[in-house]
């Protein structure tokens, strides 16, 4: 889902909110379109992931040990988040 532009016309009040918020709320950062390919942008280090959970490149990362690693906090529960997130996007 893209996030919706901002109308400064008539909502005066948006700018006011902390970008986060707004972004919860489904507004822009700031007021601009997001890109088409903003999934590319969210992925700042590719197979780190992979190398985290000791799985070899080429191979794909079980089920059971995602999930695992979804559980944990820190950058590993975030990656695995983010990576059952978009697998469940392909289907």
């Amino acid at each position: 889902m893209a996030l919706k532009e901002v109308d400064p016309d008539k909502q005066k009040g948006l700018s006011m909110l902390p970008e986060d918020v707004r972004n919860q709320m489904g507004y822009a950062k700031k007021g601009g379109k997001v890109g088409e390919k903003w999934i590319q942008s969210a992925i700042k280090k590719p197979g780190a992931l992979r190398k985290s959970l000791g799985v070899k490149s080429g191979e794909k990362i079980p089920a059971k040990k995602l999930s695992a690693a979804a559980k944990k906090p820190g950058k590993l529960g975030q990656r695995a988040r983010l990576a059952k997130t978009l697998r469940s996007l392909g289907k």
